[in-house]
């Protein structure tokens, strides 16, 4: 059920399938050359994988973002039609409204066609890990409704294995979260580790804690 996307297929994808992509807004910013190719990779998911009339999951992260924003200009177009939107944060919620997407909840559309996301880290077997931007309850709530789940990323987040890349981020309830943390510490399976878990600040160094869309906190 997921299917991985480089970069470096768009290029093969442009042509096939429905109308092409339309060209980005005059006067939009150079993207940096990590930015194109999370752009390229974000679009032949789209190419490949959303067709008019499907329920889409939208994922959340600086990748998805550029999946979103292309889903968005082909319905502007009419490339697309009646595609409708799941999102798994308010932020991409809020994009999706700015380019007057339709957009759904699970409470009306329990069933996906496809979920479409980026990841902070992908091993050579596909394992991942996910909710940097910490809307991870909410991403793998969509995922798992969704038929097939489409992964975006640029080659800067494979690994030869997870964790020294990028911490595995857990959400937790505020209710004696300081408990929760240390039960997370305590798991056989990280017996020996050098790392210990830490509690996600706003900023770092700062003293306010992270919070995400549902309230809660992120232990790293």
């Amino acid at each position: 059920r997921i299917r991985g996307v480089r970069a470096a297929a768009a290029a093969a994808a442009a042509g096939r399938g429905h109308a092409p992509e339309p060209a980005a807004p005059a006067g939009a910013a150079a993207l940096s050359p990590q930015e194109a190719l999370k752009r390229e990779a974000a679009e032949a998911a789209v190419e490949r994988h959303v067709r008019s009339g499907m329920v889409v999951g939208l994922g959340t992260g600086s990748t998805a973002r550029h999946m979103v924003a292309c889903i968005g200009r082909k319905l502007a177009a009419g490339a697309l039609r009646d595609v409708t939107g799941v999102p798994t944060s308010e932020s991409t919620a809020a994009q999706a409204r700015g380019l007057q997407s339709p957009l759904a909840s699970l409470a009306t559309h329990a069933r996906l066609d496809v979920c479409i996301d980026g990841a902070d880290a992908v091993d050579a077997r596909l394992n991942l890990v996910k909710g940097g931007g910490g809307a991870l309850l909410r991403e793998k709530m969509v995922a798992r409704c969704a038929a097939k789940f489409v992964v975006i990323t640029d080659a800067s987040k494979t690994c030869d294995a997870l964790g020294p890349s990028f911490a595995l981020p857990v959400e937790v309830t505020p209710f004696c979260w300081e408990h929760t943390m240390r039960q997370i510490g305590q798991m056989d399976s990280l017996r020996g580790a050098e790392a210990a878990p830490r509690l996600r600040k706003k900023e770092a160094g700062g003293d306010d804690k992270y919070t995400t869309d549902n309230g809660n906190y992120i232990v790293d």
